[in-house]
């Protein structure tokens, strides 16, 4: 921690994690602890003009924090505890406002009750497995991603587009009767039908004599590594094209699951003023090292 000028009774303030992100001069991002959704019933109508999150997956991580959302022992009530933090999310986004959603899917346990330690990921342990949902069969895909994206789309949400995230060096899986999985979905939605969406800001680069495309809908970008104990850090490259597609430099961002702080971080860079949410305090703090960091 740093040390400010000695008080007025003589003793040496130290200044807290809060106080040295507060007063490093490139900073731009708030972090709030707790359940965002009960944080952002404090803040106003129209506050925020675009939304860049990655929730916890559902029944893939277990954080151990009471009340994490990705811990439901039904996928339904995992998509309802998501509509409903979400509607929450629209009522503070400005009426031109966007979401962009980061989300990946996960099989049926098969039956498992557990999962132990793995030593390239000890926080893929778990102390349980949701059960296999109603209506689905083991080693089945859940398709969790579109049960959310309809679920969204009824409770009021535009649903803009679908965009695949390809990660060219995702993790080699163990499987021999199916695929490996190298992708996940990011959700472009908007609050109203008229929205803002910079898409000059986004393009994709010239190649020799062409000029820029228009960004297309599938996002070839390498997972990112992060040296801290958050095991699932969606990367810096990603959330630009988000920041960027869904605000101008100035505007307020909001991530309600801000993890290992990305969002923020990419905020800080691009100019925008940015709350992140993280129901952990070891995560916040990991965040808030990471922001004084600067990557």
């Amino acid at each position: 921690m740093m040390k400010d000028t000695p008080s007025l009774f003589g003793h040496e303030h130290v200044r807290t994690a809060e106080e040295e992100l507060a007063a490093h001069p490139r900073n731009r991002t708030e972090i709030v602890v707790g359940d965002a959704r009960r944080i952002l019933a404090d803040f106003p109508e129209g506050h925020f003009q675009t939304v860049v999150t990655s929730p916890p997956y559902w029944g893939l991580r277990d954080y151990g924090v009471e009340g994490q959302i990705g811990a439901e022992i039904d996928v339904r009530d995992y998509i309802k505890d998501l509509v409903d933090l979400f509607r929450e999310v629209r009522r503070t986004l400005r009426e031109d406002g966007t979401l962009w959603l980061n989300i990946g899917d996960s099989y049926t346990s098969g039956g498992r009750t557990w999962r132990d330690t793995d030593a390239k990921n000890k926080g893929r342990a778990m102390s349980y497995r949701a059960p296999t949902p109603e209506g689905l069969k083991p080693k089945d895909l859940i398709g969790v991603p579109w049960r959310l994206a309809f679920a969204l789309q009824d409770d009021g949400w535009y649903l803009r587009t679908d965009i695949i995230w390809n990660k060219p060096n995702c993790q080699p899986e163990s499987v021999k009767d199916r695929p490996t999985r190298s992708h996940e979905y990011v959700f472009l939605f908007s609050k109203s039908e008229k929205y803002f969406f910079d898409h000059l800001a986004i393009k994709e680069p010239a190649v020799g004599p062409q000029p820029g495309k228009n960004r297309r809908t599938v996002w070839n970008i390498n997972t990112e590594p992060y040296p801290g104990s958050h095991f699932a850090v969606y990367p810096r490259a990603l959330v630009r094209l988000c920041v960027q597609g869904g605000s101008r430099p100035g505007d307020r961002v909001l991530d309600p699951f801000l993890g290992s702080g990305t969002t923020g971080v990419v905020c800080n860079e691009l100019g925008r003023d940015c709350v992140g949410v993280e129901l952990s305090p070891e995560y916040a703090e990991l965040a808030r090292a990471r922001l004084l960091r600067g990557r």
